[in-house]
């Protein structure tokens, strides 16, 4: 955290090198990306004509479901926790992230697709986690010919033909269907928000350092989802809940920032959790989250509000990861463990990161998901 730097920003400045300067490999990749994120944040810093989040932004719906074209970077992110048929549990995720190489205003056309332009870039994940294994498959994109694209209304963000869209429901509930096919599986799934959107931090505003470096964020913490998995040729009937993310901004990790751990929680009290973390080199990490009341209104949560610390490391084939954590939030009591169930649930695509399912227990008793970045061999 697409993504972010809040979470997958990092993955997006990675397809921007890749689209704009062609592919390497080994150290020099590396370096080239390294140099590539000074040259940006330089850019930023002179005012290259993209906006910038900041405290007093408002979040207007349904438009900023839509694209923004004026910002650097933007994802749409579902992470979802189901139940077969047969009860046994299954994890899924899809991400679409845009990367803007030019800012253009939301009033402006873009260019003729037979021009070929190249004003921003897209990339799609998807995941399913089921029965201790991992499938995960990447998709990347040019924006504005056609290939890959957002609109708000009616809502639906594309690449090829993976798609996340509104469709018309006989009660007039909104309702999203996302059909997505990987290599020898996909899912075709119903999603129903049960409960107002969630705006994190100041009103949608999320921090991301203390020198105020952010992105506007909301998400719907509740969705409904029903539908069917198809995996190894056998189609399986699935329910359950998810969680969308829905963010964007114009700046990157601060220079010191070493990566992003992000989980979103579903208690059995009804209530939620969103909480991260962002490692800095110097110093404890920047810490924020939001708690979201079985019924009520959401409660931003500062950094001093909530703990989030890694008791526990996995073996991967990536190398160690932290996938166990404690978490706290004494104003709520809440004092859980959050464990990765077993596997190895690593996304590797153009930058690998992890992302899998967990089992929450302790004070509270629940599910919901990790997302951890900067970790492995790369790290």
């Amino acid at each position: 955290m697409s993504h972010r730097k809040s979470k997958p920003i990092t993955l997006m400045l990675l397809l921007s090198s890749v689209v704009t300067l062609g592919c390497s490999s080994g150290e020099d990749e590396v370096s080239g990306f390294a140099g590539l994120a000074e040259q940006i944040e330089q850019d930023a810093g002179q005012g290259a004509g993209y906006l910038q989040p900041g405290p007093g932004d408002a979040i207007e719906l349904p438009a900023d479901l839509g694209p923004h074209p004026q910002h650097r970077i933007e994802w749409w992110y579902l992470t979802a926790n189901l139940t077969t048929g047969a009860g046994e549990p299954l994890g899924l995720q899809w991400t679409q992230f845009r990367q803007a190489l030019e800012p253009r205003s939301p009033q402006d056309n873009p260019p003729p697709a037979e021009q070929w332009p190249l004003q921003s870039v897209w990339m799609a994940h998807a995941a399913v986690s089921h029965d201790g294994e991992h499938y995960f498959h990447e998709k990347l994109a040019r924006g504005d010919i056609g290939h890959a694209g957002a609109v708000a209304e009616p809502f639906q963000v594309w690449l090829d033909a993976w798609r996340l869209a509104e469709r018309e429901d006989p009660d007039g509930d909104p309702q999203w269907r996302l059909q997505v096919n990987g290599p020898g599986w996909g899912y075709n799934l119903l999603l129903q928000p049960r409960r107002a959107p969630v705006f994190h931090g100041d009103q949608g505003f999320s921090a991301k350092s203390a020198g105020g470096e952010g992105s506007m964020y909301f998400s719907y913490v509740d969705m409904a989802i029903e539908g069917t998995v198809t995996l190894k040729g056998e189609t399986l009937a699935v329910h359950g809940t998810g969680w969308l993310d829905r963010e964007w901004s114009s700046q990157f990790l601060k220079s010191g920032q070493k990566g992003w751990d992000w989980l979103a929680l579903h208690l059995d009290s009804g209530a939620k959790l969103m909480a991260f973390r962002l490692r800095e080199e110097d110093g404890g990490p920047f810490k924020s989250g939001t708690w979201v009341p079985a019924e009520g209104e959401p409660i931003s949560l500062s950094g001093d509000e909530v703990m989030i610390e890694p008791v526990a490391t996995r073996s991967t084939s990536r190398g160690q990861v932290p996938t166990r954590w404690q978490v706290k939030v004494p104003g709520q009591d809440l004092d859980v463990v959050v464990s990765a169930v077993p596997g190895d649930y690593w996304n590797l695509g153009v930058f690998p990161y992890w992302e899998s399912p967990v089992r929450v227990s302790g004070s509270h008793e629940g599910r919901g998901y990790l997302e951890l970045t900067g970790y492995g061999a790369d790290e």
